[in-house]
């Protein structure tokens, strides 16, 4: 039976049983707590592989985008499992995925918001009822299904020190000059615990490529600016190839204060988003095995990389 259970909404404590049943079926994954959130909710990282290629990838920066945890999870089971039988997985042996690359994997970047989405954060309690009043100052987003943020109210994907006061000023000018459910920036760069542990992840890792999930649209955002990337146009144009999805830029009013921006910038190396499935966020469960199956090849390939010619 698979410890992964991908038919029931994921929340906090199922991703923290999964990371903790998985590393106990499988001793050669590894976890670590980064961090804990600023309701007490761990943040967890799942590495396997032994190789010198490092990859991060991360999911559920935003609340409502919870199906992707699943996404980063089962990849993992799968992973692990094809090692230990001698397996493949998209047709490649997992033991050279393991033996050429270490994969780092943060399931659930923001652990608060998610619980608040899923509903395992229950009315009247403390987290619940700091939501609902800064949901009050913001009636035009749904509660709670409409909430991108953390606890506080903060973006996390909007907190990187990648044109940062840009994306203030854009999104004050839109009406999220304080907190909300979803587009605030916060007081500054790296002031949240998501984005400070995401940061100092990547800074020790210092990954060849970082993938951030997130939904919805089926495209993939690979630029920042006007930065030239080597190899990140031909990584992007396979997994545009194998995925399905269009490769696209990014809306202006969402182009800046990024994890993905801020890797790009500061690391001259690939970083993408991938936006998934189709519909208003939180996508329906019955998306999923399609999800999945779309970004399998983008998940495995990205830990190889592309073959040098």
């Amino acid at each position: 039976m698979a410890i992964v259970q991908t038919d029931v909404p994921i929340t906090s404590g199922g991703c923290r049983e999964a990371v903790q049943a998985l590393t106990a079926r499988y001793p050669f994954l590894r976890s670590r707590v980064l961090t804990q959130s600023a309701f007490g909710n761990s943040i967890c990282a799942l590495s396997l592989g032994e190789g010198e290629r490092n990859v991060i990838y991360s999911a559920a920066f935003h609340a409502n985008e919870w199906i992707t945890t699943l996404v980063l999870l089962k990849f993992a089971e799968e992973l692990a499992q094809a090692y230990e039988t001698g397996g493949k997985l998209y047709g490649v042996p997992a033991k050279t995925i393991l033996k050429a690359s270490t994969t780092h994997l943060v399931p659930m970047v923001n652990p608060d918001g998610v619980d608040l989405v899923t509903g395992a954060t229950e009315p009247g309690t403390l987290p619940y009822v700091a939501a609902r009043q800064i949901a009050d100052n913001f009636p035009a987003i749904p509660f709670p299904n409409g909430w991108k943020a953390n606890m506080l109210g903060v973006d996390p994907n909007l907190q990187y020190p990648a044109r940062w006061l840009l994306a203030r000023e854009i999104k004050f000018r839109q009406g999220f000059d304080r907190p909300a459910p979803r587009d605030y920036v916060g007081r500054a760069p790296l002031s949240q615990r998501e984005s400070i542990a995401m940061a100092e992840l990547t800074e020790e890792v210092n990954p060849e490529l970082v993938l951030a999930y997130h939904t919805q649209g089926k495209v993939i955002y690979w630029q920042f600016q006007d930065y030239q990337v080597p190899g990140a146009r031909e990584l992007a144009e396979e997994f545009s190839r194998i995925s399905g999805y269009e490769l696209e830029d990014a809306p202006y009013e969402s182009s800046f204060a990024g994890y993905k921006d801020w890797f790009i910038q500061s690391f001259r190396r690939p970083g993408f988003t991938i936006e998934c499935g189709l519909g208003e966020s939180p996508l329906p469960l019955s998306q999923f095995e399609e999800i999945y199956q779309a970004n399998l090849g983008i998940l495995v390939t990205a830990a190889l990389g592309l073959p040098k010619k």
